[in-house]
């Protein structure tokens, strides 16, 4: 981590995927936490706290490749 990566609370990193233009909400992220498949995320306290870093990388992790057609299977 970089001095200059800050963490985000999960209303702040659910409006970080967000503003890549996919939708995500807090309760999601809360959720994700208990069954799985969510973003890697730190305890502070009593508090999830993630890094954009991280949320990158889960983002990435869920898209598909590239398709020309809704039929095409990878």
């Amino acid at each position: 981590m970089t001095t200059e990566e800050k963490y985000l609370d999960r209303p702040a990193a659910s409006e970080y995927v967000r503003s890549k233009g996919l939708p995500c909400s807090k309760t999601t992220l809360a959720k994700l936490v208990t069954v799985g498949g969510g973003p890697a995320l730190r305890k502070f306290g009593n508090r999830a706290v993630y890094l954009a870093a991280d949320l990158d990388a889960w983002i990435n992790s869920k898209l598909s490749a590239p398709r020309h057609s809704s039929s095409a299977t990878v």
